[in-house]
């Protein structure tokens, strides 16, 4: 088994593999990034200046979906993509690209960083780009409520997706300062069932959240 690294940020969509590499089981050491800054280690090995960064026997690996499949390709009787020769995988992968950009870099993205979306440098036209990106969000999350059919977001068992779609609730439940749990049932229900997951408590206990 090789020797395994992962660099992170408390709370950041990072939490997605630290709480995969507690599921699969796997030997890891880990290294926490500042919240403000990263440090010289983490950017001459990405300068994409990122999380979440995994270091595998020697191997550099970047991006949360790259990550999840070196994890899954350790321990694939563990089926964390769902069950190989199905729908399943192809399933978790519709869910980590939609997530990944509709709602981490557009949604999440713009209300955390109005700035990255704007030349302008007023505080009028960040909060509207704010406003606006809040909307989507909730837009979103709706798309997932309709979606969800059971206590899972992939067939009727444990894969990565449900970890992913708790991550972002976490964003939403910090951030909004709203009963997301009246507007979006089923999605509040899919992130409590996870959050109670061994390897869940372990990695937001090791990030102090």
């Amino acid at each position: 088994m090789s020797e395994i690294k992962l660099f992170y940020k408390k709370g950041a969509c990072s939490l997605l593999p630290h709480i995969l590499l507690h599921e699969a089981g796997l030997s890891f050491t880990t290294s926490a990034e500042n919240n403000v800054s990263m440090s010289d280690e983490l950017l001459s090995l990405n300068p994409k200046g990122k999380v979440p960064l995994l270091i595998a026997n020697g191997e550099v690996i970047t991006e949360n979906i790259a990550i999840m499949t070196y994890i899954n390709n350790q321990v694939p009787e563990k089926n964390l993509l769902g069950a190989a020769g199905t729908m399943e995988p192809i399933r978790v992968y519709e869910w980590f690209s939609w997530l990944g950009s509709a709602v981490h870099a557009v949604g999440f993205g713009a209300f955390f960083r109005p700035q990255r979306f704007t030349v302008s440098e007023s505080a009028g036209v960040h909060a509207g780009i704010k406003e606006q990106a809040k909307k989507t969000l909730l837009s979103s999350f709706k798309v997932v409520e309709d979606r969800l059919d059971g206590a899972h977001a992939v067939g009727r068992k444990f894969t990565a997706a449900d970890v992913y779609l708790l991550v972002f609730w976490r964003w939403a439940q910090l951030t909004f300062g709203m009963d997301l749990k009246a507007e979006f049932p089923k999605y509040s229900a899919l992130t409590e069932n996870v959050a109670k997951r061994e390897s869940v408590v372990m990695a937001m206990q090791e990030e102090g959240i």
